[in-house]
């Protein structure tokens, strides 16, 4: 087991690489659970039932991410032509919000945006991309946990509903014989293969709906949406095991593709939420989904520069984060990887303390 500080070097670098909308979003995200665990939506997101009134400089999450947020226009911040990014700023503009009103109304147009602004897929589910309807796998990370947490801010269950039912339009355009996910369908990008990072995104995503959902006020209103998630996150989570084959341990960029390099972003991504449903529905998910989840967290631990220097922190290799295609493996810091590092110990340090209170 890594220290907490070699950790927090991982976590630092993920602040100093990451440069877009995702970046910044997942970012936050990584900082909230890892600094402040209990204010996360996996603890006790809603105290009363309510989105908490916090003191901003007192959250390293909303600290970092509030320069990176504009509360003067429809979106949170310049998507470059994504629908779907911005949304990653969501859930912190809502809980700074609590304190500065513009920027709960900034997240509540943003969310206004997404809901009536974005074009469709013919089965409805909303665009990754402003100006074609388009789906990516990533978008279940960004938009629906942001229209699930709107929904309880707002008093709102039929969003909460909404939130849940767009990860299950997505599933069910994306879903391949081998039960995860292409990447991307639309008219101007496609990538139908099994991208183990965008699976990552897809099952994070619902998951966090499902803490949500589980966690809000409205858990005796939402029962169907929660088995649907439970269902659907369970679906990738089997077909991404069953093809966890690679001679490194970790999963292949492209899962089912021999010729592609094991990397640490989707593996990381993956076994957090492993551990995160593992604690939220623990009859569904039992030991075998935690062990894997464990086996694959001591492989990336492997993976983490531990010497000290400019590179102490970096964890590879990953992906290239802006071109997935790109087969030189990416080791000067992906942001998303760096991050989900992170959420992928802050998963393991919060299951762990739920099995010591057994």
């Amino acid at each position: 087991m890594v220290s907490a500080d070699l950790i927090n070097a991982v976590l630092t670098q993920a602040v100093r690489v990451a440069t877009h909308s995702w970046e910044y979003g997942t970012v936050a995200e990584a900082l909230l659970e890892w600094d402040t665990p209990q204010l996360s939506i996996w603890n006790d997101p809603f105290p009363n039932g309510q989105v908490p009134t916090l003191i901003v400089d007192d959250v390293s999450a909303l600290s970092y991410i509030k320069p990176h947020i504009r509360t003067d226009n429809v979106t949170l911040v310049d998507g470059d032509g994504s629908a779907g990014d911005p949304a990653a700023e969501g859930i912190p503009a809502l809980l700074i919000g609590k304190s500065d009103e513009a920027y709960w109304d900034a997240a509540l147009r943003q969310s206004n945006h997404l809901l009536t602004s974005v074009p469709r897929w013919s089965n409805g589910a909303i665009s990754h991309r402003e100006a074609v309807p388009e789906l990516w796998a990533d978008f279940v990370y960004m938009v629906p946990p942001f229209l699930a947490y709107t929904g309880v801010a707002t008093s709102n269950v039929t969003l909460l509903k909404e939130a849940a039912l767009q990860a299950k339009l997505y599933r069910d355009v994306l879903i391949q014989p081998a039960s995860v996910w292409m990447h991307i369908t639309g008219p101007q990008v496609q990538d139908y293969e099994l991208w183990s990072t965008g699976n990552g995104w897809a099952a994070a995503g619902m998951a966090r709906v499902l803490a949500t959902l589980k966690k809000g006020p409205y858990a005796a209103d939402t029962l169907d949406e929660q088995a649907s998630l439970t269902s659907l996150i369970k679906e990738i989570l089997d077909g991404v095991r069953a093809l966890d084959t690679d001679e490194s341990g970790l999963l292949r960029n492209y899962l089912n593709q021999t010729s592609w390099f094991g990397e640490i972003s989707g593996t990381s991504v993956l076994a957090a939420t492993a551990l995160r449903v593992a604690v939220l529905e623990p009859d569904t998910f039992g030991s075998e989904y935690t062990e894997w989840a464990v086996e694959k967290m001591e492989v990336v631990d492997g993976h983490i520069n531990a010497e000290e220097g400019d590179n102490k922190g970096i964890v590879s290799p990953a992906v290239n984060p802006l071109n997935w295609w790109d087969t030189a493996p990416y080791t000067t810091g992906s942001p998303e990887g760096q991050s989900f590092v992170v959420l992928l110990h802050a998963a393991y340090r919060d299951w762990q303390e739920g099995q010591r209170r057994k």
